[in-house]
């Protein structure tokens, strides 16, 4: 059979576009229109440090390697980038647009050309007292070495020059962008204005102040961004640790070799050279013009001068079997709970660990940390468990993409706190969200477990869609366990009868429930398949699909980002449909429902159907065996499958085009719509309808 895929980076771009059209949508307040702008660009970054980074070195290998879609390297790489710089005009026309709007609400970013008196000495101050002492000019000289830039900041290149010396003068500062020195500054307005500055204008400002010591008649300022290699690279020294490695690994990362510089369009043509040649960027695709201001990311921060203006999120809701100040093991050990963040409350979760951290009948809590939040809640709970005298184990994935360096900091401090470490492994990402707590009781030791799709981390669980699953059943609490025994033993095997763990059982499990499906269409039974998840890319699986839809299984996938697979195509895939839907909540649920002969078999867990979590990292998905969960989760499904404001079609992937809807259908918002059904469920504290 011919398997026709699309290409993974292309169908990534197409959900980076989904989420411009969120920031085009005027039916979404304007300053969240501004914030998913600057999600659109944080997301183009983290894109072009990996995937088109990636890219780059493939090209330089020169090899024949055909890429999903049937690509080159080459061919792939100019698409890319040709893509991206549609994206990228796309991006400054819906900025412009969304200040002019803004505009018109009295909401005005201005530069510092059009300060009034009372403003720039608003700036001269605010300079003076908040942002001077955080600046390092750099004086770039032909002959010396320029210190080193790091990415993820943007700069100022500075030009000064003399009438009749030859000799120019060029520098280059860092905005330095924080918590304490925002890149937005609110100025002092009249007439029931809100006037924001960035930064970067009040240090243009400034600029005659900064360098007074030289002589110049003219000087002009122009912002760069740089961005690097994001391969994290580890030497194969034995005699060092995995711990070690890593943290060289991110050292070196930050002195990664840069693969574009982004400009100012008007900057002139000898500081652009002067830049391009300090940084060894020689070829003209490394060099990319752009606008006055760069890392536009730090839209999603801009200051909340109108709230009116913003998406206001309902309160997480109580989970109507979990009673504020009682325990909540007491309701585990008699059913299993489902939380569906952020509908849900994170707090549960904080709960779940402190009551465990003070039970003094619980003696250890296993966990593993993907990525936490800055202050993190649940890292205080385990140190505090620990000075409890419970044994606390905490595998923290050192490897976590972007998040190495924090999660270095965490596991030096955590093992300062008395927490014991087990350390990543060697070949393997550790990406699943487990925990389990052991408490004796009479003459056992109980085990409660948690599985979860999501991060332990209290921030993004108020804007992140996920599930997480409350068990005390034996068999799964088992499964749960010697997962922790295979993190600490990783030489043995260990035999899993409930859960689905990767990289040894899950892609096998789920082929073998694909394959059910398929034997059971073709002997005239009822089959489907219901799949949610992040990414779905991994060719294996997306063959099954196909061949499952060509025995007429029916199957209905949301994918959010990524999809290589092409629904709906005659003779290969006509019954598989494909949704996206990018709304005010990230969707990063994974579920899983296979109708399994009219026995449904229901999952949730950390996987999504890519070769990475099947193949490369360890994850773990869960069986419902809760009936009246695996119900609950139907609906869940079904009303996501409803969505006809925010679901996107994937059958027109590059198009986007919304899910069609006959003016006789009712307006369904699956977002909207799961935050009212569960409200209902919590009111009405009975048994799920």
């Amino acid at each position: 059979m011919k398997c026709e895929l699309a290409n993974r980076e292309l169908s990534w771009l197409s959900f980076n576009e989904r989420v411009m059209q969120e920031a085009k949508d005027k039916t979404v307040p304007l300053l969240s229109r501004l914030q998913f702008l600057g999600i659109f660009s944080n997301n183009q970054d983290e894109f072009f440090k990996v995937r088109v980074a990636s890219l780059m070195r493939l090209v330089a290998k020169a090899g024949d390697t055909v890429l999903t879609g049937g690509y080159t390297p080459h061919e792939l790489l100019s698409a890319v980038n040709e893509r991206m710089e549609r994206d990228r005009e796309d991006f400054v026309s819906t900025y412009t647009s969304i200040l002019g709007e803004m505009h018109r609400e009295n909401i005005c970013v201005v530069n510092e050309k059009s300060l009034t008196d009372t403003q720039k000495a608003f700036c001269r101050e605010y300079f003076s007292t908040v942002v001077s002492q955080r600046l390092v000019p750099l004086i770039v000289r032909k002959s010396v070495k320029i210190p080193f830039l790091p990415d993820g900041n943007a700069y100022l290149g500075v030009r000064m020059s003399k009438e009749g010396d030859s000799r120019v003068k060029y520098a280059v500062i860092r905005i330095p962008t924080s918590s304490s020195c925002p890149r937005f500054v609110v100025l002092p307005s009249e007439d029931g204005r809100k006037d924001v500055i960035f930064l970067d204008d009040i240090i243009r400002l400034m600029i005659d102040d900064i360098f007074f010591m030289f002589s110049y008649d003219d000087i002009s300022v122009h912002s760069f961004k740089i961005v690097r290699d994001a391969e994290l690279e580890m030497d194969d020294d034995v005699s060092k640790s995995l711990f070690e490695r890593v943290a060289e690994g991110v050292e070196s990362r930050r002195r990664g070799l840069p693969v574009r510089l982004i400009y100012d369009r008007d900057m002139p043509e000898d500081l652009l050279s002067t830049l391009a040649g300090k940084l060894r960027l020689s070829g003209p695709e490394m060099l990319s013009p752009g606008d006055r201001y760069h890392l536009m990311k730090d839209l999603m921060k801009f200051p909340k001068v109108r709230p009116d203006l913003l998406t206001v999120n309902p309160p997480a809701l109580q989970h109507r079997d979990i009673i504020p100040f009682q325990s909540i093991l007491k309701v585990i050990r008699s059913k299993d709970l489902l939380l569906n963040y952020p509908y849900h409350s994170f707090q549960h979760f904080i709960d779940f660990l402190r009551e465990a951290a003070i039970d003094p009948r619980v003696e250890s809590i296993f966990i593993t940390l993907y990525r936490t939040a800055e202050h993190s809640k649940v890292l205080n709970t385990l140190v505090n468990a620990a000075k409890n005298g419970k044994k606390v184990s905490v595998m923290i994935e050192l490897k976590a993409r972007f998040d190495e360096e924090q999660n270095i900091e965490n596991t030096d401090m955590l093992q300062k706190e008395g927490v014991k470490i087990i350390y990543s492994l060697e070949d393997l990402k550790v990406h699943s969200k487990i925990v389990l707590v052991e408490r004796r009781e009479a003459s056992e030791l109980r085990g409660y477990a948690y599985i979860g799709t999501g991060n332990f981390n209290e921030d993004t669980a108020r804007i992140y869609g996920d599930f997480g699953l409350f068990t005390a059943d034996k068999g799964i609490v088992e499964d749960v366990r010697n997962v922790f025994m295979f993190l600490m033993n990783t030489h043995r095997q260990y035999v899993y009868k409930h859960l689905l763990v990767s990289p040894y059982y899950m892609r096998n499990s789920f082929g073998e429930m694909i394959d059910a499906e398929t034997r059971n269409a073709r002997k005239g039974l009822q089959a489907y398949i219901y799949a949610k998840c992040n990414s779905l890319t991994d060719e294996k699986i997306i063959r099954k699909l196909y061949r499952a839809s060509e025995a007429g299984v029916k199957i209905r996938l949301i994918v959010r980002g990524a999809c290589c697979l092409k629904p709906g195509v005659a003779g290969m895939s006509e019954n598989i449909q494909a949704i996206s839907i990018v709304d005010k909540y990230l969707e990063h649920a994974r579920l899983f429902i296979f109708c399994n002969g009219g026995d449904e078999r229901v999952y949730i867990g950390s996987a999504d159907w890519m070769r990475r979590n099947l193949d490369r990292r360890v994850e773990v998905c869960a069986p419902i065996l809760d009936k009246k969960i695996c119900k609950l989760l139907g609906k869940v499904f079904a009303i996501q499958w409803s969505d006809n404001v925010k679901a996107r079609d994937l059958a027109d992937q590059e198009g986007n085009s919304y899910v069609h809807r006959l003016p006789s259908d009712p307006i369904v918002r699956s977002q909207v719509a799961l935050y009212e059904y569960y409200k209902g469920i919590s009111e009405m504290r009975s048994t799920v309808e």
